[in-house]
């Protein structure tokens, strides 16, 4: 949390004329929080508990959460509420019953003293829970899609995603990746013949979520390649033979 004189010399910087991103990027401080402080500068006051609020070193659970971060980053976002309440929705695809429970059983494992409700759609079933806290918990909300904006992780929750990397590959890929098998053909001995292998995708328009995820691999020895729609880049890609077998171990299909 940030008192009161630091929001004040973030605006001012604003009040400059100063964009979101330069500002952000020379204090240290979040675009989404600066962009809450120009609707509400004061913090607000707390009725209930909250572990981020409270003790800002501590998060209930840290595995739980790294797993539930990676879900929201790829499928998740808030949404306010009437009181200054939020939602957090978490789209999971009706195709993978386990990966529901795993995300309900996230979320009530991080806020143990809140409700969750699954919320049918087509094709999808929307996880759902309600508190004051989550912005708390998810400093990366903001207005528009997470595409569009800044994507940093603030240092506690580095700190978690260090401890806890494969929680964090493991939500990212249950929400925005896959396991697939490829094949190939080979002549052998005058007969072509056919070869399968599986590999890994995770797909993001986020850049900035992109980059979170290789970095992440980067600290379990995954080697990765990124392919590209055009310029841009689209893709992750987990082929080689090893690290597939790390992934398997840690991270598996979705079920």
């Amino acid at each position: 949390m940030y008192d009161l004189e630091t929001r004040r010399r973030a605006l001012a910087l604003v009040n400059e004329g100063r964009s979101l991103n330069s500002v952000s990027q020379l204090t240290g401080i979040s675009r989404a929080a600066i962009g809450e402080w120009r609707i509400r500068i004061e913090p607000l006051q707390r009725t209930t508990d909250c572990v981020r609020c409270a003790f800002p070193a501590a998060t209930p659970d840290p595995a739980a959460y790294a797993y539930l971060l990676g879900l929201y980053l790829g499928d998740g976002c808030l949404s306010r509420q009437p009181r200054g309440t939020y939602a957090l929705r978490v789209a999971c695809s009706d195709a993978w019953p386990g990966l529901i429970d795993a995300c309900e059983g996230a979320i009530r494992t991080v806020r143990p003293d809140g409700s969750v409700c699954r919320v049918q759609n087509e094709g999808c079933t929307m996880v759902t829970s309600y508190s004051k806290h989550w912005p708390c918990l998810f400093p990366q909300h903001g207005p528009g899609k997470k595409h569009d904006r800044l994507i940093a992780l603030e240092a506690w929750q580095q700190e978690i995603v260090d401890e806890y990397p494969w929680q964090m590959i493991r939500g990212l890929v249950h929400s925005d990746g896959c396991r697939i098998t490829n094949w190939t053909t080979r002549m052998v001995g005058g007969e072509r013949k056919r070869y399968e292998y599986p590999r890994y995708f995770f797909t993001n328009k986020s850049e900035d979520i992109l980059k979170l995820f290789s970095d992440t691999l980067d600290k379990v020895g995954v080697e990765w390649k990124v392919t590209r729609r055009g310029k841009d880049p689209f893709n992750i890609s987990v082929a080689r033979r090893e690290s597939v077998a790390l992934m398997d171990e840690h991270v598996g299909a979705k079920y």
